[in-house]
């Protein structure tokens, strides 16, 4: 064989085939031209209100053109990476670096501890040599079901961990793979192991589940750990003292599993919290593990995953090392970040929530451009970037080199008092932790802006899309927790967009212009409500006063309008679909895209306005991770669910019903005057494709009036 010794770990290639895409751009960019010139050239001279409305569409059409500008210099050219992991082995197996992962949850409720565990034993059964991992949980939520819950996993992993790698099974979290495991046929060892491990997790979850139901840790288990004394003296979630146990110390000899294999490390921290402390959310629980994990195993690189993104792939580690260890570009990385993808999606993506164009398009365009973003779950870290290092060319990072990070001595009870300080509340007053150190505070997306900050001071991104996926978590499967979730997002990017860290601003000079201008298409969602608002409006009321804001069918000018709709339309559905998709899923997409701009987007701008005039403060909202019975049936028939009232609904049900009266208004006074539609076809259109898309709006008023009570749907 060759010698592959110096052979890069990872390749990057670009995107093939562009010339359809870039046709398509230019014909858009042409057609574009087109209206612009027609609106200056036939803007209206006698009535004021038609004066107002043209004006008004033509600047909601030059909203849209420059975002659209923002969208193809994103997507201009996409690059694509793969691992080499043989070679990184061959190099480096008895060396690798070791690692920390963190784990966050806040609410026991909206978070199901069961839903928590299985993302920790998925985590745990990386293929990754055990002694060098620790999974760190940190409980904002600070209860003693979720402990213990982590006390039922730790004993069960030493089961699950040996099956695991004995029949080299995939996904790793028991939940999901026993959703989907066949028992074998003429295989009677794996049967009767599959059927063995899988009466062990029903029975954890069993228990689990029964404590949840008695709402208190009975007292015969609370016998069973020192780490239950904790909870005697804690006064609420929101107020009580640094909770820290280390529930396996992976370096006690006797932490094996039932094959007398080590165990990974694994550490319960539930924060102090305080009344009148501001404790930073998921940006403060971040940090907060960042500095007791220094303390406890130090490894270099960081792994953060939310609660209910359980590991999919369990070679993901060692597709991340390929970036880090590589010799001629390693050094200069400062985080790998992996696609969002879920497992509980419908067919057809009732709420949009696959986010699969984001994710095989954009997302490696901004791979291209310098690095994609940090969004909060499925990202490796080095260490030093989230302590304030900043990269200097030509200079080596820290080494990865596990021979290089010696573990603490400290006995695990002297570690668990010498670093409750370290999550105490008033340990990060006058120092830089949420500022140059950590993830930073004051936004709802502290994810993004800190990955934005690594990136200006020096560090490149990778984005890492593996076939199999990394990650797989749950979506909302209501409407309003869709747009709920979608209007913290879209405060948080416009909030950043507004402040002294607009990329236009911090980032000038500090990372590409192209890098620039694609972290505004997603700060800039929340600026999208106001053209949209108007276009879905103003059209529809003009329709009932006869003015026309486009030009006649029979007319050419009509042709750049009609070329875009149609080619747009063409463009994104072929696009979807090409994504993994299906048509219904495009139309799904359509209608959600209109639902978030009118309302998240307006309520996250509208927010935003009164941050700035200091009438608002920003909060955060976690989503529910885990629904009734009857609302999961129903999301999984595709059956729209409305939820509790919302003022985002009111929007929603008016522009509805703005949108049907004036498509039945003006039919009918075409009707009655018999004349032709050729003036407003287009208005007529845009009104009657506005009417297809609420259809489960007007369902939901009629199913209200007859069933006299809210309901669940059809999201045709």
């Amino acid at each position: 064989m060759g010698d592959k010794s110096n052979l890069p770990l990872f390749e990057t290639k670009s995107a093939n085939n562009r010339f359809i895409f870039r046709l398509y751009t230019l014909s858009i960019f042409i057609s574009i031209c087109f209206i612009f010139y027609f609106r200056i050239h036939h803007l209206p001279e006698s009535k004021t209100a038609e004066k107002l409305a043209w004006l008004g569409a033509f600047f909601s059409e030059l909203w849209f053109a420059f975002y659209w500008f923002l969208t193809i210099i994103v997507r201009w050219n996409p690059s694509y990476r793969q691992t080499f992991k043989d070679r990184l082995s061959q190099r480096y197996e008895g060396v690798f670096p070791g690692i920390d992962i963190f784990v966050c949850t806040a609410d026991p409720v909206i978070e199901p501890p069961t839903m928590v565990i299985n993302t920790v034993l998925s985590i745990m059964a990386y293929n990754y040599p055990p002694e060098k991992m620790s999974i760190y949980l940190s409980d904002d939520g600070g209860s003693d079901l979720t402990f213990y819950a982590l006390l039922e996993s730790s004993q069960f992993s030493k089961k699950w961990l040996p099956f695991c790698r004995k029949f080299n099974v995939q996904p790793r979290s028991p939940e999901a793979y026993f959703r989907s495991a066949v028992e074998p046929l003429n295989d009677c060892l794996w049967s009767t192991e599959l059927s063995s491990i899988k009466n062990l997790y029903e029975d954890m979850k069993k228990r689990i589940e029964t404590v949840a139901e008695l709402g208190r840790i009975p007292d015969d288990i609370r016998k069973q750990h020192k780490g239950f004394l904790e909870w005697d003296t804690v006064l609420s979630q929101r107020d009580h003292q640094t909770i820290l146990q280390i529930v396996i110390d992976g370096r006690d000899p006797m932490a094996v599993d039932s094959e007398e294999q080590p165990l990974p490390t694994l550490v319960y921290l539930a924060r102090e919290k305080r009344p009148q402390y501001n404790h930073h959310f998921k940006a403060g629980a971040m940090n907060a593990l960042i500095r007791v994990s220094s303390r406890i195993s130090n490894a270099p690189i960081i792994l953060n995953v939310d609660c209910d993104m359980y590991a999919n792939n369990m070679d993901s580690v060692r597709d991340v090392l390929c970036f880090f260890m590589d010799e001629e570009n390693g050094d200069e990385i400062g985080f790998v970040q992996f696609p969002q993808n879920f497992d509980n999606l419908t067919t057809n993506d009732l709420y949009s929530s696959s986010f699969n164009v984001l994710s095989k398009v954009e997302l490696h365009g901004m791979d291209n451009d310098g690095g994609p973003p940090y969004i909060g779950t499925g990202c490796f870290h080095r260490r030093e970037t989230l302590c304030g290092r900043k990269y200097r060319q030509g200079s080596k990072s820290e080494s990865l080199r596990w021979d290089h990070h010696q573990r603490i001595q400290d006995s695990a009870s002297v570690l668990e008092e010498t670093c409750k300080p370290l999550a105490s509340c008033g340990y990060e007053e006058n120092t830089e932790w949420g500022k140059e150190m950590g993830l930073k505070y004051g936004c709802p997306v502290e994810d993004v802006i800190t990955g934005f900050t690594i990136q200006c001071r020096g560090w490149r991104s990778i984005y890492f899309n593996p076939k199999r996926k990394g990650f797989l978590g749950v979506v909302p499967t209501t409407l309003l927790q869709s747009l709920v979730q979608h209007k913290r997002w879209t405060e948080g990017g416009l909030q950043i967009f507004l402040s002294q860290y607009c990329p236009l601003l911090h980032g000038h000079g500090k990372i590409p212009l192209k890098l620039q201008l694609s972290y505004c298409v997603h700060l800039l969602w929340a600026a999208n409500c106001l053209a949209s608002l108007y276009y879905v409006t103003i059209p529809s009321l003009c329709l009932l006063r006869g003015i026309s804001l486009f030009p006649k069918v029979s007319s050419q000018w009509s042709y750049p309008f009609i070329y875009i709709i149609m080619a747009t339309s063409a463009y994104s559905a072929g696009e979807f679909i090409w994504c993994g998709g299906t048509l219904r899923g495009w139309w799904n997409d359509q209608r959600m895209w209109l639902y978030k701009r009118t309302t998240s987007y307006f309520f996250a701008f509208l927010d935003n306005i009164l941050r700035l005039l200091g009438t608002s403060k920003s909060a955060f909202v976690v989503t529910a991770k885990a629904a009734d019975n009857d609302v999961s049936k129903r999301y999984e028939r595709e059956l729209m669910e409305f939820g509790a009232p919302s003022p985002m609904f009111t929007i929603l049900t008016t522009l509805a019903w703005l949108n049907a009266l004036s498509f039945i208004g003006v039919l009918l006074k075409l009707a009655v005057h018999g004349q032709t539609p050729d003036q407003l076809a287009m208005q007529i259109i845009l009104c009657g494709l506005l009417v297809c898309v609420n259809q489960p709006l007007y369902e939901r008023y009629f199913l209200t009036k007859r069933q006299g009570k809210n309901a669940h749907f059809s999201g045709i």
